[in-house]
């Protein structure tokens, strides 16, 4: 059984007297120990695949439908005080903005204690030693002299490190990661994200990523669903979609990472813009900023079609998969 298991998840969001879809029809799996990558654009549904699943999703948000099992529990049917338990204990998250996360008025030390003596029963004494072990796991220097101190006394890559142990304190067994090194810069960057992969490997944890830097994704995830307007359009295997992305949305990603450009030149960019929750187009939600888009494409939304390891949502690749199959039995 799948650690995580995510079918059909529908989540709305009310605007002026109607609800907007935000995802349709979700479905995703996440095994014990496995680093799953989520990418796409800002606003395809990344961030609220991943709030969904503790139910996080601020008002007017709600989730419509589908279902969300978590070890064998059903997430979105349990209360509030129940979901509290599995929250920070089981999954734990890391945001983009460890400032966000950590309260600037009290010490590390006092906020990584409330935590661990909010699940459970143990002395100050003792919940001050996990975290020092924590802050050890992370590598940060001087770990008895950081617990003393205020978030604004250290550096962006050190607070990411911070809220990483935070993370680590209850032993989760699921980590969801949102675009947690978006401010840091490159080199820090690479650090955070091989401690996270180090961290998944010699502790067994799940990792959710989210970004929309392949390029991160490549380098820390095994298997990675690509996002786009509100649904899954191809996923697989990490390196079988960088290597040979089937989806055209897919390649225009890879075509915008940096070293994809002629040094001198403009970057690549994929023509138009992310559509508006309540502006989706109808049949292929792309098709409007593809160049391979058909009549089809404007009138019908595409099922997954299976193509070496990966499934993948598109019309072109359906008739070019279909007209193979009619080449190899002639």
């Amino acid at each position: 059984m799948a650690l995580l298991d995510v079918r059909q998840l529908d989540v709305r969001f009310s605007s002026r007297g109607k609800a907007v879809q935000a995802l349709r029809g979700i479905d995703f799996s996440l095994e014990r120990g496995e680093r799953l990558g989520i990418v796409g654009e800002s606003g395809a549904g990344k961030s609220v695949a991943a709030f969904s699943i503790l139910n996080l999703i601020a008002h007017p948000g709600f989730i419509a439908g589908g279902e969300i099992t978590f070890d064998g529990h059903h997430l979105n049917r349990m209360s509030e005080r129940q979901l509290r338990k599995i929250r920070g204990d089981r999954i734990a998250m890391i945001f983009q903005d460890p400032m966000m996360t950590l309260n600037p008025v009290l010490t590390l030390g006092a906020q990584m204690i409330e935590c661990l003596k909010a699940h459970r029963r143990i002395s100050t004494r003792e919940a001050r030693q996990i975290a020092l072990d924590k802050l050890n796991l992370v590598q940060i220097p001087s770990p008895e002299r950081r617990l003393d101190q205020y978030p604004h006394e250290l550096s962006g890559g050190m607070r990411q490190r911070i809220i990483i142990a935070i993370a680590l304190l209850l032993d989760p067994d699921l980590i969801i990661a949102d675009e947690p090194t978006t401010a840091l810069d490159v080199t820090i960057q690479a650090e955070i994200m091989a401690l996270l992969t180090e961290l998944c490997d010699t502790q067994n944890v799940a990792l959710m990523l989210i970004t929309h830097d392949l390029g991160v994704v490549s380098q820390v995830t095994r298997r990675t669903l690509v996002m786009y307007a509100g649904r899954i359009i191809e996923q697989g295997p990490t390196r079988e979609i960088i290597n040979d992305p089937q989806h055209p949305y897919t390649q225009g990603l890879l075509d915008a990472l940096p070293q994809m450009a002629t040094p001198g030149e403009r970057l690549n960019q994929i023509p138009g813009a992310m559509p508006s929750l309540n502006n989706i187009p109808p049949g292929c939600a792309f098709n409007p900023r593809c160049t391979f888009a058909t009549e089809r494409c404007t009138r019908e939304v595409p099922h997954f079609v299976s193509t070496g390891g990966t499934q993948v949502a598109c019309h072109m690749v359906e008739a070019m998969l279909a007209k193979e199959k009619a080449h190899d039995t002639v």
